[in-house]
């Protein structure tokens, strides 16, 4: 978890337009808000709706689409310190305050559609404790048809965060686009850093949506102003912060219909291995076992002190980089896949075996303390943004002289937004040197190295 405090200086947002913010893919309106049923914007706190999506409730409205606005906390936790308001206090003035913003976007006339405001009235800062209330309320609204917005998976608040993966499963089984809106990732990121923002999109707002925005937004006065004089009731979103959000668009992390993410993967692949112990045909196949010899015989070194494997399966070629490594940590989302791979790697005290969902879950590891990377047939199963991260991530880790290698099929993946050239030309984007690369009609092995003073 990323550590920050709005009492940080942040980035500023012209730094973030400088970057080329402005010039990210631009959103169609009209083919976004076609056909949809209804929207729904699953925020943690009031002020999270207006500050991420109120221009896009409000384009949703003037279209006559129908939009629930789910709140799951009153914000009754953003002056712990007040000398002045009880945490009782605040949750009513900001239930004030929320019912006067949603007012202000609320759209008049007999062709507009009808905004719906449901607060859960959950404990602020403890969502994670109520994922069943809050995946009934969103089930509840949400159709097949639907839009659903939320705050960002990888904001640095673990409110928001929570709340992306719950809306995330919910438009996976709608088969509805998920719309993800940063908040605080704009104050703590940096464009240089994080790099993701890249493959996001914006929501260019009309003149009428961006003015009733900035009302709703100015309705959220305990956050926008200071509380009182006194210690504690400091201002919580500086006009800083706030221009951020003045652009004149939103932006958004999307997930599009049909299109599964890094966060499908445990349930998707749990299925997967459950239905078939070998679904690849790991263990049978000629195709995969020359592959493999294919990739191990085009190491340049004979052995390595420290290994990553991602996305390493039932462990067969797990076990092969184990007899070539000091120390192997070899990754999977699927708790059941790695139930077998413990099997392969048996007797391998050398060799640690960790579940995890990357990048949200990336090993914690020293920079500069690897000396190989294997990312191998997994890098498809991620959405554009997170393959940036993990090979950000992976570039970090790894020292000066380190090998990425990376190994993928080169047909079309079905249900995934990536296909293999794209994850090859994503890595290609480091800038490091080509050691080795073997093309086939079927897949694409390339090894690169880092060159000393690389990014990471």
């Amino acid at each position: 978890m990323v550590n920050f405090t709005h009492q940080d200086q942040g980035t500023s947002a012209s730094c973030w337009q400088q970057a080329g913010l402005g010039r990210i893919a631009a959103l169609d309106p009209e083919k976004l808000f076609h056909a949809l049923s209804s929207v729904i914007v699953l925020a943690a706190h009031p002020d999270d709706e207006t500050l991420g999506a109120g221009g896009l409730i409000r384009m949703a409205l003037c279209r006559g689409i129908d939009v629930h606005v789910i709140v799951c906390s009153f914000g009754e936790a953003s002056h712990p310190h007040s000398a002045t308001h009880t945490a009782a206090q605040l949750a009513s003035l900001r239930k004030a305050e929320l019912d006067e913003a949603m007012s202000t976007l609320r759209v008049q006339g007999p062709q507009a559609g009808t905004l719906h405001l449901h607060c859960l009235g959950l404990g602020d800062g403890k969502l994670e404790t109520q994922q069943a209330r809050i995946r009934a309320a969103l089930k509840q609204h949400a159709s097949r048809d639907c839009l659903i917005a939320s705050t960002y998976r990888a904001d640095g608040h673990p409110d928001h965060e929570i709340l992306s993966l719950i809306a995330a499963d919910c438009a996976l089984a709608r088969d509805a686009c998920h719309l993800e809106f940063p908040i605080w990732f704009w104050h703590w990121g940096h464009p240089d850093s994080q790099r993701s923002w890249k493959h996001w999109h914006r929501l260019d707002l009309d003149e009428s949506s961006a003015q009733a925005k900035a009302r709703a937004l100015d309705a959220h006065r305990s956050q926008t102003r200071p509380l009182s004089a006194l210690p504690g009731d400091e201002v919580i979103l500086s006009e800083a912060f706030l221009q951020h959000f003045s652009r004149g668009a939103e932006i958004f992390r999307a997930t599009w219909p049909g299109h599964k993410d890094a966060e499908s993967a445990p349930a998707v692949f749990d299925e997967l291995y459950g239905q078939r112990e070998d679904p690849w045909e790991y263990r049978s196949s000629r195709y995969e076992r020359r592959k493999q010899q294919i990739l191990l015989a085009s190491l340049p070194q004979e052995r390595y002190s420290a290994v990553l494997e991602l996305g390493c399966s039932i462990g067969v070629q797990s076990a092969e980089l184990a007899r070539r490594s000091t120390r192997l940590l070899a990754v999977d989302a699927s708790a059941t896949a790695l139930a077998q791979a413990r099997r392969a790697v048996a007797g391998m005290d050398h060799v640690d075996l960790l579940q995890a969902t990357v990048p949200r879950q990336f090993p914690q590891l020293e920079p500069g303390s690897l000396q190989l990377v294997v990312l191998s047939e997994m890098g498809y199963f991620l959405a554009a943004d997170e393959l940036e991260q993990v090979l950000a991530a992976s570039a970090a880790a790894l020292h000066a002289g380190g090998e990425l290698v990376l190994c993928h099929w080169l047909h079309p993946i079905e249900g995934w937004p990536l296909d293999g050239e794209e994850v090859h030309r994503m890595a290609g984007q480091l800038g490091w040197e080509r050691i080795v690369e073997h093309r086939e009609a079927d897949f694409l092995l390339e090894i690169l190295r880092k060159p000393a003073g690389a990014r990471g």
